[in-house]
């Protein structure tokens, strides 16, 4: 079965795949669990997080602030979660991971809680677990308490390795985007890599950019895929709350900022670019950027997006699945 799966997936990569419609049982269900574009906390929509949703098992994708709440308002259960996938290691997609690796301690959940992610990841865990001293030391008020119980903790640092078996007939693949742009080879291109990731299981295929700039590894990891979760941000928009929030802001730090996110990022246009190229099924739009109300999400970023792709789109919002 997963000899199938794994051919199932490199055939996508290469030669494409017919995208189905709905998905069925025992096939893979995208609950966004927070849709703001981070790291300004934002009134109508949480920090990044998603979970993706196989039977009665889910899979982590990122842990913006307050994950596991969101995982429970889902009305998603916390001993559910299998695994952890972090495409990169900006605060807004990680904050949350402490709550889930100190709730999954603390109610003493079955098994290590198995985390992957990219380089540093190791680092990240290690401080969380280190913060959690105190709270060990107290325990529950009885020499023998909760204190005492160890955390359980897998860790796998991964890049562009190849497919990950997740669990029976589920794999994880992917491939390091273009979210930083340090000079190959460098310490910090080495030090920092941030992923997008394609899950594959029941026949239907689903792709997560995570934070992205255009790229052309992330149009090959989402050919023929099903569904096409995508960041997306509204350049102009942005620009003009940076300007009205921080009119004192040096003009070089503005500078350097419009460029982080012109270069970083993806505009409606050019998602709807990696879309159609791509041939998926459809398309989901998060990590909205700026995070505007539900009633003009659709405004804001979809006729860019339709300029180049004409297949089903949605603006996601919190807890919708897909």
């Amino acid at each position: 079965m997963r000899t199938a799966h794994r051919l199932l997936v490199a055939a996508a990569l290469c030669f494409g795949a017919t995208a189905s419609a709905e998905p069925q049982e025992g096939q893979p269900v995208f609950v966004t669990l927070g849709t703001a574009g981070g790291p300004v906390p934002s009134p109508g929509r949480s920090q990044p997080a998603n979970a993706v949703v196989v039977g009665d098992d889910v899979i982590l994708m990122d842990t913006g602030d307050g994950a596991a709440g969101r995982l429970a308002a889902a009305g998603l259960r916390l001993d559910q979660v299998r695994a952890v996938f972090l495409t990169h290691l900006h605060l807004d997609h990680t904050a949350g991971l402490a709550g889930i690796i100190g709730l999954h301690w603390m109610n003493q959940m079955p098994g290590p809680l198995r985390i992957y992610g990219p380089p540093g990841t190791q680092a990240l865990v290690d401080g969380i677990v280190a913060s959690m001293a105190p709270a060990r030391r107290a325990g529950f008020g009885f020499h023998h308490g909760y204190g005492s119980h160890d955390i359980r903790v897998d860790v796998t640092e991964i890049g562009t390795s190849g497919p990950i078996d997740v669990l029976p007939g589920v794999i994880v693949a992917s491939v390091e985007n273009s979210h930083y742009s340090y000079r190959p080879g460098s310490p910090e291109a080495e030090a920092s890599k941030a992923l997008s990731f394609r899950i594959e299981a029941g026949g239907r295929s689903i792709v997560y950019t995570g934070d992205t700039g255009p790229s052309e590894a992330v149009t090959r990891l989402a050919r023929g895929a099903d569904l096409l979760v995508s960041e997306v941000q509204d350049l102009p928009a942005l620009e003009e709350i940076i300007r009205r929030l921080a009119p004192g802001m040096p003009a070089q730090a503005h500078a350097r900022l419009m460029e982080h996110l012109r270069l970083h990022h993806v505009s409606p246009e050019e998602v709807g670019a990696m879309a159609a190229s791509a041939g998926v099924g459809s398309l989901v739009l998060t990590h909205l950027g700026p995070a505007p109300p539900p009633d003009r999400a659709d405004a804001l970023f979809i006729p860019g997006v339709r300029a180049r792709y004409q297949g089903p789109v949605t603006v996601a919002v919190d807890l919708g699945r897909y």
